[in-house]
């Protein structure tokens, strides 16, 4: 059933496979040039990627080859193998691996092997941009190439050229005013075009100098392959539509489709000149990062991502910190998502799973599993000896002096928060040793102490606090509430475990929950 749910829930979202590459080009003088400034590039876009929980590392040859392979002949993605050593002894050109049976372009779209392909640019741009318009077209279930081409130019150019520009607009502005004047028109107003073209020049120079953006060439070019060419017209349709949505222009690019693929392609080349000014602020928003997805190997389903509606596969395991919370209002689900968490865990993995119930709402679903359901109540058969010391226990601390330490914490929340002086613990460090004493000492044979027997240790020593740490034991000990005070008679071995605290008092929980804790432990 939980196979069937989460299929349906795959079966929803877009299934698409994105892979997102910075391909960065640049001219230097030398290699060696190049080689230092791609290295320390490297590191900062690894940290910046680093600051949006995100990760950028630098693609091998064959990683590289691969994009290219699985463009020109796909299908034939699982053949790809590639040996730079072996195409040398053999004289290959490695272009033989990736090249595609054939290529043909014509003039508003191309041939590829089997396939037809098109290549779209970006045309005109809306007023405000939002960055669903990327996104929508990433989502689009084609095989599809989509590129943003920035150049960033330096800012002294760029101010120089808006100062050029602004000077231009005023030349144009007097000019057309001493033509007014010399009709004997003195009282017309700068026509709205011009006052427009002066307004937008000096913001934009007003961005570039004081709010520290660049200029940026941007260029949007999209290559999508389809298997025949009604088909490729329909998705050329369909992706011109996204764009009209958000008041933008896709168009083919006539006669150039072989330059608009290789400008698509990670290459790092610009062939077409489609270039639109725009400013870092502008720039951002042709962004192709819009959500996160968490789909780990050996996770378990946690439900959908509401943005792209996939799956969210969450392996909790590989984090730096495993814990996690399961937060809402009341009605929403926390208790229906936990138990789901708790039987994918229990099906799809050997973990141990360990329940503290305090509202009972787990004992079927625990006995459903096969695991052991200890109530932990005054009226229950169940009982757990907190003195009893497992194998391993303590990971290489001393184990006494942490169930002394378990009974210091007991006596307390029964005598009060503050009441535990110094006599006190010292006398329970001691007694606590002493009922291990036979057990130390046979090596770990000799029957487990309970607290009965550190009751009556207590109770043997000669000091005044001595009685009074007796007295104030006695009710978990051997009063009504004496459930801790008899050897463990539940399988606490058992993969799935789940403590039922419901029937404790007030009173008692805090104890109760002491002892669950480190029974546990």
């Amino acid at each position: 059933e939980y196979n069937a749910v989460v299929s349906e829930k795959a079966a929803e979202s877009n299934n698409l496979v994105q892979d997102k590459y910075i391909t960065i080009s640049l001219t230097r003088r030398s290699i060696e040039e190049a080689r230092t400034y791609f290295h320390r590039v490297d590191a900062d876009l690894s940290k910046t990627f680093g600051q949006l929980d995100s990760g950028a590392r630098p693609l091998e040859n064959q990683d590289r080859l691969r994009i290219f392979h699985d463009f020109f002949r796909p299908g034939e993605e699982e053949f790809f193998h590639f040996d730079l050593s072996d195409a040398m002894r053999k004289g290959h050109d490695f272009r033989n691996y990736i090249c595609p049976d054939s290529m043909q372009f014509k003039a508003d779209h191309f041939e590829l092997g089997g396939q037809v392909g098109r290549v779209l640019f970006l045309r005109e741009y809306a007023s405000y941009l939002k960055d669903e318009m990327i996104s929508k077209l990433s989502d689009f279930s084609r095989n599809l190439m989509l590129s943003i081409d920035i150049l960033p130019i330096p800012t002294s150019e760029a101010v120089k050229e808006m100062q050029a520009r602004i000077l231009g607009i005023e030349s144009d502005i007097a000019r057309w005013q001493q033509k007014q004047n010399s009709s004997n028109n003195f009282t017309a107003s700068v026509p709205y075009e011009l006052e427009q073209l002066r307004a937008e020049s000096k913001e934009f120079l007003d961005d570039l100098s004081t709010r520290d953006q660049r200029m940026m060439f941007a260029n949007v070019t999209i290559v999508h392959v389809a298997d025949s060419l009604e088909q490729l017209d329909a998705d050329t349709e369909t992706l011109q539509a996204i764009g009209r949505e958000q008041l933008c222009q896709f168009s083919v690019l006539r006669y150039q489709q072989e330059d608009g693929m290789n400008t698509a392609l990670p290459y790092g080349l610009r062939r077409i000149k489609t270039t639109r000014t725009l400013t870092t602020e502008s720039t951002a928003v042709l962004m192709p990062f819009r959500v996160q997805e968490i789909q780990d190997p050996g996770g378990i389903y946690c439900g959908v991502n509401a943005v792209s509606k996939n799956l969210l596969v969450c392996n909790r395991k590989k984090l730096l910190n495993p814990h996690g919370f399961i937060l809402g209002v009341s009605g929403s689900g926390k208790s229906f998502t936990m138990k789901e968490f708790i039987t994918f865990i229990a099906l799809s993995t050997g973990d141990d799973v360990i329940i503290i119930d305090a509202e009972r709402e787990y004992g079927d679903l625990v006995r459903a599993l096969r695991g052991e359901v200890i109530e932990i109540s005054p009226n229950s058969p169940h009982h757990i000896n907190p003195l009893e010391i497992a194998r391993g226990y303590g990971a290489g601390e001393n184990p006494i002096a942490m169930k002394s330490e378990l009974l210091m914490s007991i006596c307390e929340q029964q005598m009060g928060a503050g009441q535990l002086g110094a006599f006190q613990k010292s006398i329970i460090d001691r007694c606590t040793a002493n009922v291990y004493h036979e057990f130390i000492k046979s090596g770990g044979t000799a029957r487990q102490p309970l607290l009965t027997d550190w009751r009556s240790e207590v109770k043997a020593q000669p000091e005044r606090e001595a009685q009074e740490v007796a007295l104030a034991s006695e009710l978990f000990i051997e009063g009504s509430l004496n459930m801790f005070a008899h050897e463990t008679n539940v399988d606490i071995g058992n993969r799935i475990v789940a403590f039922d605290l419901y029937e404790m008092g007030e009173q008692l929980k805090p104890t109760a929950l002491t002892v669950t804790m480190e029974t546990i432990q």
